[in-house]
């Protein structure tokens, strides 16, 4: 059954002493004055904490109230504008709320995430946004012991921690993979970042070409779909791959880009001798030259329904429709 209070069930100090078998107050010595306690004290303290998963709340004593109106979110960056879109728009509705945002960037690094999860919790928000999944088992110990409502973004899973408001990327890189073959494209290549939602969309992506009985595909793996020069390095290495290469999936538009760039330095016709699709669907793909074939994703979306979920949580409202799947589209232009 759902939490539909903030804090309901969340793992506290008198828990931690009770399974190391020593009192509270010995068990708050052991976190916070070690040299007070000796170490077969520290240690069975250590064990509980590891157990349970409790997060020292860094709040208390400070706050009159156990609520402090604020909403923390971790994103992988806000250098993409689909996560910006997503963050601005679940700072106004909290703002209209009387709720403010704490923002944490993990560089797509996943002890970064679990660092900032850990000093998060510690704060006691009234709710916690996440970007993608919480795939490490340690994170989602520590959140569910929090007791704080949490709502994972930009992903699907049929085992959410609490709440969930995202889309498939198993399903866009098949539907990519069908937009290509459809269009009668026969020699299909991806260009893709190494981060782990990237993946699975190139996983499909590869899956669905060979189902649809194509020509062994190229594929080019990125340290960074961030700048345009991984994308024209990125054609370069995948036309010397496979030169017959007639379309190309990229995992990000500023990939997207650079492989439209270099494709024009080497004189290489778009879309005649080489369409291209990017994902995300940046504001500007639309002006560029050709204009860019993308994946959309309606990031804006995605914040309002997060913070109407975690608003609600916060007031202690139940939440029935705990998943929204928004979908995504391929907003056709002139690079296919």
């Amino acid at each position: 059954m759902k939490r539909t209070r903030r804090g309901s069930g969340a793992v506290t100090l008198r828990d931690v002493a009770a399974l190391a078998g020593v009192a509270p107050i010995t068990a708050s010595r052991a976190l916070k004055q070690p040299h007070q306690v000796s170490q077969e004290v520290r240690d069975k303290v250590a064990d509980a904490v590891q157990r349970t998963g409790y997060v020292p709340n860094l709040m208390a004593g400070s706050l009159a109230s156990s609520r402090n109106r604020l909403i923390a979110a971790i994103v992988p960056t806000v250098a993409v504008s689909a996560f910006l879109q997503t963050i601005e728009s679940l700072t106004d509705a909290l703002f209209l709320a009387g709720y403010q945002l704490m923002l944490g960037q993990t560089g797509y690094s996943a002890e970064r995430e679990e660092a900032l999860l850990e000093s998060i919790i510690g704060r006691r928000p009234d709710g916690i946004l996440l970007t993608g999944i919480m795939h490490s088992e340690r994170g989602r110990a520590k959140l569910l012991s929090s007791g704080i409502p949490v709502v994972e973004t930009w992903d699907l899973t049929p085992t959410p921690i609490d709440m969930l408001v995202g889309f498939s990327h198993v399903d866009i890189g098949q539907s990519v993979s069908n937009f290509f073959a459809d269009r009668g494209r026969q020699q299909l290549g991806l260009v893709t970042a190494n981060d782990e939602r990237a993946q699975r969309r190139a996983g499909a992506y590869a899956e669905n070409t060979r189902r649809r009985g194509l020509a062994p595909m190229a594929v080019v793996d990125v340290a960074t779909s961030r700048t345009l020069k991984s994308g024209r390095e990125a054609l370069g290495r995948l036309l010397a791959q496979a030169p017959e290469t007639d379309a190309v999936f990229c995992s990000s538009d500023l990939l997207a880009l650079g492989v439209l760039t270099e494709a024009l330095a080497r004189g290489i016709e778009v879309p005649r001798q080489l369409a291209v699709i990017g994902c995300g669907d940046f504001d500007f793909v639309a002006d560029v030259e050709p204009a860019l074939t993308s994946v959309h994703i309606n990031g804006a979306a995605i914040g309002e329904h997060a913070a109407r979920f975690l608003i609600a949580r916060a007031e202690g409202e139940a939440v029935l429709q705990s998943t929204i799947d928004v979908g995504f589209s391929i907003i056709e232009r002139a690079s296919t």
